[in-house]
């Protein structure tokens, strides 16, 4: 009889060569301003402007490779904090621009619009990317990188006076560059990576105001709209959080702000969820019952309705509100998401239930989005999981592929970056 050597997928030898595999590939991401997206193969995409969001998330991923002992990723941690301290960041008005501007030279752009009948030559100021600053700078500053602490001290401030909705006890969803006008809607996607984005600046900082902040914006998305649509979460809302279920049903595969719902944030929610409750008992801090109830309620619920939608292997990446699949693409970050829910709850429950799924599913990952030939994940396929690129061309970042692979080595803690030594691992990730 033959015994395969080949490790199997979600346990440790597998988890920990795919870590490295997917440091290797970000790195070729760098660009003079940033980190640019990369595409199938690896290459960044010439005619892509220089994003916030990919910029934050890779120098996220590699202020945790540093700690994790990977040698070069202190270097590339440290040039991305340039690129946000510098180019992606508005030095006269506060904040983050959505990407850099054309040109680079953020004054001249900002002459050149207000002297052409109003109109805007500066990306707007939205919530997503600027979650993404603040959770790079806190794991930059974990990481004892220089100039991550002022970073984040500066992104918080900007979250607490621009985006901070004390009433709504949530978040603004965008402003225009100058902070004059917010955009009437409100969405739950960048909610959610704000609470995963202030649990790690708690974990920086030591500041349990960020914990309850990140609690705040749960109860209301999570046990007051999900739970009051039977754990479904409409995604999309009107100024005063009212839902809009038919936002985007012209358009419903929307990289951002797709129509229905979508199966991969209940599973991310449900994560955060654990988090959240670790990171109040932690702190002292009473810890409501429903974090963990609702957790188990968005997991089941979400599996019960998105894997096998269509009657093949995968999530669709949106359902309808009656559960039928709108969009019936994979997309990858699901299934990392999946993977990394399923052993949340099976370490905080110890229900054997949750460690089938987390086997199941990365045997899934494995076969069809892990790119043994070009590296990374494929980010999308088609409804068939052979490779597709309607939704997301390229492979634009590797922040969910590498928390995914990451978490179960580490352990669960606040944060992920909590969960890693204060000083870097001698010899690279183990």
């Amino acid at each position: 009889m033959t015994t395969s050597t080949h490790p199997v997928p979600g346990e440790p030898a597998w988890l920990n060569a795919e870590e490295r595999r997917l440091v290797g590939f970000a790195a070729g991401a760098a660009v003079p301003d940033g980190f640019g997206w990369l595409d199938a193969k690896g290459g960044v995409e010439p005619d892509r402007p220089t994003e916030t969001w990919i910029t934050a998330r890779m120098t996220h991923v590699f202020s945790l490779a540093h700690l994790r002992g990977d040698p070069d990723a202190a270097e590339l941690a440290d040039h991305g904090l340039a690129a946000l301290t510098g180019p992606l960041c508005d030095g006269d008005l506060g904040g983050w621009f959505d990407e850099v501007p054309e040109g680079g030279d953020a004054a001249r752009v900002r002459e050149r619009s207000h002297a052409s009948s109003g109109e805007r030559g500066l990306p707007a100021k939205s919530a997503y990317p600027h979650a993404f600053v603040v959770l790079a700078a806190s794991s930059a500053t974990l990481a004892a990188r220089p100039g991550a602490r002022d970073l984040l001290t500066r992104a918080l401030t900007v979250f607490d006076e621009r985006f901070w909705e004390e009433e709504a006890a949530c978040v603004r969803e965008s402003w225009d560059a100058d902070w004059t006008a917010t955009e009437p809607y409100r969405g739950a996607n960048s909610a959610m990576h704000w609470v995963e984005a202030l649990l790690a600046a708690a974990d920086a900082t030591g500041d349990i105001r960020w914990t309850r902040r990140a609690l705040a914006i749960a109860e209301r998305l999570v046990h007051g709209v999900a739970a009051a649509h039977d754990w479904r979460l409409p995604e999309h809302f009107t100024p005063d959080w009212q839902p809009i279920p038919d936002y985007n049903r012209d358009q419903p595969d929307h990289p951002f702000r797709p129509f229905g719902s979508t199966t991969g944030h209940l599973l991310e929610w449900a994560r955060l969820l654990v988090h959240l409750e670790l990171a109040l008992e932690r702190a002292g801090e009473a810890v409501p019952a429903w974090l963990r109830t609702d957790a188990e309620l968005l997991f089941a619920n979400a599996v019960r309705r998105g894997w096998h939608a269509d009657g093949a292997e995968g999530f669709a990446y949106t359902l309808d509100w009656e559960d039928r699949p709108v969009v019936r693409q994979r997309m990858h970050w699901v299934v990392a998401e999946a993977t990394m829910t399923a052993w949340t709850l099976a370490r905080r429950t110890g229900d054997q239930a949750y460690t089938e799924y987390y086997d199941r599913w990365w045997d899934y990952a494995d076969r069809f989005h892990v790119d043994r030939e070009h590296g990374s994940w494929r980010h999308e396929l088609d409804p068939s999981n052979r490779p597709a690129g309607s939704v997301w061309a390229g492979k634009p970042d590797v922040y969910h592929a590498y928390q995914a692979v990451l978490l179960p080595q580490v352990g669960l803690s606040t944060s992920i970056g909590a969960a890693l030594p204060a000083t870097p691992q001698e010899g690279g990730a183990a």
